[in-house]
């Protein structure tokens, strides 16, 4: 068991982030229960890479003084798996608001699904969704998207290493992706029912990867605060 030294000296830690929880929820938590545990009365907790409240899956958290390396981490090559729905759109481009738009899908066919990822594999260009927690102006996108006011986001270049579909049911496509720092995969979802002459939205959203780490050695919240000293 680990003791309140070992988490002040620096430890990582792989959870596996719960559906609906932010990312700061998960660091909250984690931080309120260790310093409750050992009675600290401060440890730095942080995470290395924000997951959507609809993603689940891999998120690096560092104790104490390996919060130092989160930079390191987070500028490593990670991996998601999810599912995409072709034929319609969402202004969040995933599930937290509404269809706004539908699209005609009888023109694609599944070697057209295959031979569109080609367009996003490499260096791409990419406008990350308004409804992000990126800042403009001091604010954070999504309080312009939810106040309705409309803003420029600028693109940016991301690297996209593997884009694999690895399912076709209907309008749902399961699909793999490797890719840089700072790749919005709704974003990609997005574009990518753009060049289908369509519509596409992210229905679910898995990171199974970051660096060398792997969401198979990762621990859920429930698990992890089981292993903290009780009272």
């Amino acid at each position: 068991m680990l003791t309140a030294e070992d988490y002040l000296t620096g430890q990582v830690l792989l959870i596996d982030k719960p559906l609906h929880w932010t990312s700061f929820q998960v660091v909250n938590k984690l931080r309120y229960e260790i310093k409750k545990a050992f009675n600290i009365k401060n440890i730095k907790v942080g995470h290395a890479g924000t997951l959507d409240p609809l993603a689940t899956g891999l998120l690096v958290l560092c104790t104490g003084k390996m919060t130092k390396q989160i930079d390191t981490f987070q500028g490593q090559i990670k991996e998601y798996t999810g599912t995409l729905v072709l034929g319609s759109t969402t202004p969040s481009y995933d599930l937290e608001t509404e269809i706004n738009e539908t699209f005609s899908t009888n023109h694609i066919s599944e070697d057209l699904i295959h031979q569109t990822t080609n367009q996003f594999i490499g260096d791409i260009e990419q406008i990350p969704p308004v409804f992000s927690a990126l800042k403009q102006d001091g604010k954070r996108l999504y309080q312009f998207a939810r106040a309705g006011e409309q803003v420029e986001i600028k693109s940016r270049k991301v690297r996209v290493e593997v884009f694999e579909i690895t399912k076709i049911d209907g309008l749902q496509i399961d699909f793999r992706i490797v890719c840089s720092k700072g790749t919005y995969i709704r974003s990609l979802a997005h574009d990518f029912g753009k060049a289908l002459k369509s519509g596409a939205h992210l229905s679910a959203l898995r990171r199974t990867k970051i660096g060398e780490f792997n969401v198979i050695q990762s621990q859920t919240v429930e698990i992890f605060l089981k292993s903290l000293p009780s009272e």
